[in-house]
């Protein structure tokens, strides 16, 4: 331990995840009330900031491992009134999201992989868990923040280990009905099956 007349070697905000960290975590979304039915933006989930951009205000909870209970806040961009660079990262998140928690390989392009990455409604998303890879940004304010910006799917060497155990997958084979997320045991709350290909309803932007 450092003495207490010299501060140099102390920490500076410990409270960070540390950069590049992977960890299994369950998406909660705060509600924002704003819906746009031509967009498949419904149930009150989306929120629309004082810019005129449109995005889900997610909070990420780790639910195992050594920061097991801690909880990221990140936005998914959905609209952006600059141009499409912040929904297509927005959509990017989401497929990824999905592809790790319902077991598929981002190379994946069969029918029944298609399909598991289509949803009916951002209920869908409202608590997924999926294996995360934790950044660092900045806030409003210039402060360093955690940030989710990507998903480890089934590719990546540690997925296995780190959901636990793998998700039941979509494949004609063995499935009575769309793939569906892990759940966390005792959990109350599942999956919403996936939509069908057509499906009437379905966001456009999460084809």
């Amino acid at each position: 331990m450092g003495s207490w007349n010299d501060f140099n070697d102390a920490q500076s905000n410990t409270n960070l995840i540390p950069k590049g960290t992977l960890a299994k975590v369950r998406l909660s979304i705060r509600p924002g009330g704003f819906d746009d039915a031509s967009q498949g933006w419904t149930g009150g989930y989306a929120t629309r900031g004082t810019t005129g951009s449109v995005y889900l205000n997610g909070e990420f909870t780790v639910t195992e491992g050594q920061y097991a209970r801690r909880k990221v806040f990140s936005l998914i961009g959905l609209y952006s009134p600059k141009g499409p660079d912040w929904a297509n990262m927005g959509r990017s998140l989401v497929r990824g999201m999905l592809n790790s928690a319902r077991g598929i390989s981002d190379k994946d392009m069969s029918p029944e992989a298609q399909t598991a990455r289509r949803i009916n409604g951002f209920a869908d998303l409202d608590g997924i868990e999926f294996v995360a890879r934790i950044d660092i940004g900045t806030d409003a304010h210039g402060d360093d923040k955690n940030e989710i910006r990507s998903a480890v799917t089934p590719d990546h060497r540690d997925y296995a280990t780190l959901m636990g155990s793998l998700p039941l997958q979509a494949n004609a084979s063995n499935a009575t009905g769309p793939a569906q997320q892990g759940a966390e045991p005792g959990a109350a709350q599942t999956n919403q099956p996936a939509a069908t290909p057509g499906a009437p309803g379905r966001p456009s932007w999460a084809q």
